[in-house]
């Protein structure tokens, strides 16, 4: 990974990469040429067109999805917006992907960018030791993990479920599974739209809608 200072790209002898937007309004936004410098010099360097990921509330929901398609990619550039954005030329000559971490705004593309790196990161083979970690995670098949448990078999009153202690992998497995769709359906209900669910995932999920639990829509 390389941090890259757009300032060393502007011709601003005070080395500002920002200015008023046309049009008015408030705050200040960054400036298509010194984005589009530093990206040309970053591609030279390479030999070839990298692809460059903007951070914006604008852009697509960041997803694993995305973080499995970006991980086949060699390089990324990720840039940083700051103010009330980036010119949209800088955007346009880039050939840039908007992408957004949340319904919620951060003072900076920072932060995502490293959430981004993290998650893709992980998708790489040979960056988990353990390959069955990513398999078997939330999102994985559109359903969240099921709960986790380690010694000892009680803390403070609470006792690990027999079913877990059991050594029945079958049964085991299939507590698991009942575990996480019932997890999806109570604190993400939009996810099992898309998951891969059996007559007997869809049997147990009509009995949990049944016995009246509440989702978080």
């Amino acid at each position: 990974m390389e941090a890259i200072n757009i300032r060393d790209y502007t011709l601003d002898k005070h080395r500002r990469v920002d200015d008023y937007p046309y049009g008015g309004g408030a705050g200040m936004v960054m400036q298509a040429e010194p984005i589009h410098k530093a990206y040309e010099s970053i591609c030279d360097r390479l030999g070839k067109r990298a692809k460059l990921i903007y951070l914006s509330p604008q852009g697509k929901v960041f997803d694993q999805n995305d973080a499995k398609e970006l991980a086949k990619l060699d390089e990324i550039v990720f840039l940083c917006g700051h103010y009330e954005g980036v010119d949209e030329r800088a955007l346009e000559l880039t050939n840039a992907q908007c992408y957004s971490i949340g319904d919620y705004v951060l003072t900076g593309g920072e932060l995502p960018a490293l959430v981004m790196m993290d998650a893709i990161a992980r998708m790489v083979d040979g960056v988990l030791t353990n390959n069955e970690s990513a398999d078997f995670e939330s999102f994985e098949d559109n359903l969240l993990e099921y709960p986790q448990y380690t010694r000892p078999v009680e803390y403070e009153g609470l006792r690990v479920p027999d079913m877990l202690l059991s050594g029945h992998h079958k049964n085991i497995e299939e507590w698991r599974r009942k575990e996480s769709i019932k997890r999806t359906y109570l604190n993400r209900p939009d996810l099992l739209k898309n998951a891969d669910l059996s007559k007997k995932d869809l049997e147990y999920l009509d009995e949990l809608k049944k016995e009246g639990g509440e989702c978080n829509d």
